[in-house]
């Protein structure tokens, strides 16, 4: 799919630097740069929640993508499966997050982590008081804080990339196992 807005020119000395780091420019930054400004404060807002450091990586990651696959992000499941190989996460749990109930590799904090994600990206949210409480319990006030605020961010990138029609890229393809699809009934059952 060709983005519905078209590409904008980025800056060289950028440009190369995100080839170096990715291989490739990110669709949605060369998107974005239609508008520098914004360009600019999303990336320093994006360089800013990946350094948080209170919740651990793997738990954000995987929320990301739960966000990804029931938005219907393609290009932030891409991604983030590209980024769990180089962040040496585990693979065959990145890659069964789109069908993470179904699947018996998560442990019971990851599963908590990925319903919370989904039910924070339900419209109208549908957080309940003891999911919330399971998680501060055992994830603390400060990663929770972190965890909710990276969920808000990663609903944020999602709707952005899917309105404005940006796809997958192929960053994952560099990976050893294939993304499981997201099962359809579960994609019916997360619009409720």
């Amino acid at each position: 799919m060709t983005p519905r807005i078209p590409k904008a020119e980025l800056p060289t000395e950028m440009r190369e630097d995100l080839i170096k780091q990715l291989g490739a420019v990110p669709e949605p930054l060369e998107v974005v740069f239609n508008n520098p400004e914004v360009a600019l404060s999303s990336q320093e807002i994006s360089e800013k929640v990946a350094s948080w450091n209170a919740a651990d990586e793997s738990l954000k990651t995987f929320a990301h993508m739960a966000v990804a696959a029931q938005v219907g992000c393609s290009w932030c499941l891409d991604i983030n499966y590209f980024m769990a190989l180089n962040q040496s996460l585990d693979l065959t749990k990145a890659s069964q997050v789109p069908r993470w109930r179904e699947a018996d590799v998560f442990t019971p904090l990851e599963r908590d982590v990925l319903e919370y994600a989904e039910a924070m990206t339900n419209t109208p949210t549908t957080v309940t008081d003891e999911l919330s409480a399971r998680l501060l319990e055992r994830l603390g006030p400060a990663a929770l804080v972190e965890l909710t605020l990276f969920i808000g961010f990663a609903n944020l990138s999602t709707r952005s990339n899917t309105a404005h029609g940006i796809t997958s890229q192929g960053y994952s393809e560099v990976c050893e196992l294939p993304l499981a699809a997201r099962p359809a009934e579960s994609r019916a059952a997360s619009t409720v």
